[in-house]
């Protein structure tokens, strides 16, 4: 290569002679050795046990944020690591093990159950109720390594796409309105979103040309219907105004957007 460079700068020498003024300066290039990505240690990790097909893995996890009044706002995720489908978003001020057995209990009624499921060591997942209810549904957990977050890949990507392309993005006057833009950013999230990962097909797309696909791929609510019935609950008359305000909202923020 050194001869070769040589050569190519105008400096003719035979190879002897430049293998002679190699050793006397002292050079050398170090061997190159091929890289190799790490799986890491944990036998439920992303890597090592990966997802072969829709329902096959779920993973979920929590994501924080807050209202425009300071107040916390804790969001749970769950995705097919498969699909890249967004299965269920989910947001309260404070989300126990109960409702994280009421969120899966609705995706598995409409999407069927997943083999597994993979999640960190938070109490919420690790609780016996949860974990309970997960073994007579008929799935099992995966539990990756305390404090090794890569190797729940697909959720950590998911939070990050996220809080960049939602949570920074939108200021939240109340839980309402939370709901409502975060039921839209998942319909829109698998309907409208292209993955490159799945050769630039949203994941709805891709959910769809799999075979042996029964329910049809994931259909979040109307955000609008949403809104009535969380406005509804306390007070039926103002519904059709709360619906119709958050629509303004939502169509108001994607114009600003585009």
């Amino acid at each position: 290569m050194a001869r070769a460079l040589l050569a190519r700068a105008g400096l003719e020498m035979n190879a002897k002679k430049v293998h002679r003024l190699w050793r006397e300066e002292g050079l050398r290039v170090s061997r190159r050795t091929r890289k190799r990505a790490r799986q890491g240690s944990g036998e439920n990790s992303a890597q090592r046990k990966a997802a072969e097909g829709i329902n096959h893995v779920w993973s979920y996890d929590f994501i924080f944020d807050q209202t425009a009044d300071g107040r916390r706002l804790k969001w749970l995720l769950i995705c097919d690591e498969f699909s890249r489908e967004l299965v269920a978003v989910k947001v309260e001020r404070k989300l126990k093990a109960q409702d994280v057995i009421s969120v899966l209990e609705k995706a598995v009624q409409e999407r069927g159950a997943p083999e597994f499921i993979r999640s960190d060591n938070g109490p919420e997942f690790v609780a016996h109720a949860v974990k309970d209810w997960i073994e007579k549904s008929g799935f099992a957990t995966l539990y990756i390594k305390p404090g090794a977050p890569w190797q729940n890949a697909y959720i950590e990507s998911l939070n990050s796409r996220f809080r960049d392309e939602f949570l920074n993005v939108e200021l939240f006057g109340s839980l309402v309105e939370a709901k409502v833009l975060g039921e839209d950013y998942c319909r829109r999230y698998n309907r409208e979103r292209p993955h490159s990962s799945l050769d630039y097909q949203t994941p709805a797309e891709y959910a769809a040309a799999q075979p042996n696909r029964s329910d049809g791929g994931y259909a979040p609510p109307n955000p609008a219907l949403l809104a009535a019935e969380a406005f509804g609950g306390t007070g039926g008359a103002s519904a059709p105004q709360a619906a119709s305000h958050i629509n303004n909202q939502l169509n108001q923020k994607h114009e600003i957007l585009s």
